[in-house]
């Protein structure tokens, strides 16, 4: 359990996380994420890394009973945590040194969104849902990355309702590369990222440089905004109403 990295083959590191039952990390998991995915592009025989998961679905965001915990105690740190480790996970994706591939099956939603907004590339398995229910779950954030796979208002529409999108739609969209059956998916990913790993190094390296310089949208600065309204919701307790009704009746 927790997050392993391995070389499949050469020029390209699998980083893979399992955290079971739903790959929904703790905000030690989150920076192990980070952890992993930074020192996987600094490893300079490393062209192209694959981000995947085990179990039933890619990412179900931040461990809300750590939080739920935290809360019933009059705490804070477990919002913070979960704030500042998930911008540092979704930071590792983004400014890792060489191009990030997310492998994605099953559920995506929340904290996955922001793994997955920030990949150079999506292959998913047809099951691959995606979206964010933070609104039901006491939380806001992660638009700034939802907003990097649909267009602005499909992202509102999907927002304000806590609905999914399922892979076919995003491979509509042009954010998903490839949508195949959930066995091939792990194949589908490395095949993509070996035509990326064959490229010079050196030069990938500088290409991931060029492609963030140029984005439209500060990820990170957009990110951390999002989150200060996340915080302004647990301190006014509004943030804890949501989370004890989305526990108790599993919305």
């Amino acid at each position: 359990m927790g997050v392993s990295t391995s070389r499949p083959e050469k020029g390209v590191a699998l980083v893979t996380v399992d955290f079971p039952p739903v790959n929904a990390p703790p905000v030690a998991g989150w920076y192990e994420l980070a952890g992993a995915l930074t020192a996987a592009g600094r490893d300079q025989d490393v062209r192209c890394v694959v981000l995947a998961a085990e179990g039933r679905g890619f990412n179900a965001g931040v461990d809300i009973k750590e939080i739920q915990r935290d809360s019933a105690d009059g705490g804070h740190d477990a919002i913070l945590g979960a704030n500042r480790g998930c911008a540092a996970a979704f930071a590792a994706v983004y400014d890792c040194q060489v191009p990030v591939v997310a492998a994605v099956q099953g559920f995506c939603v929340g904290g996955g969104i922001g793994l997955v907004g920030n990949a150079d590339a999506i292959v998913a398995a047809e099951d691959a849902v995606f979206g964010l229910p933070e609104l039901d779950r006491g939380a806001l954030g992660a638009a700034t990355h939802l907003s990097r796979l649909v267009p602005q208002h499909l992202m509102r529409t999907l927002f304000y309702t806590s609905k999914t999108v399922g892979a076919e739609e995003l491979h509509r969209h042009g954010s998903v590369w490839q949508v195949v059956p959930r066995e091939r998916l792990r194949e589908a990913a490395m095949e993509l990222a070996r035509d990326i790993a064959a490229k010079d190094g050196e030069l990938l390296r500088l290409a991931k440089q060029a492609l963030n310089g140029i984005d439209p949208v500060d990820v990170h600065r957009s990110y951390r905004y999002e989150q200060g309204f996340t915080f302004e919701a647990n301190l006014s307790g509004v943030a804890d109403r949501v989370r004890d009704s989305f526990g108790r009746d599993g919305r």
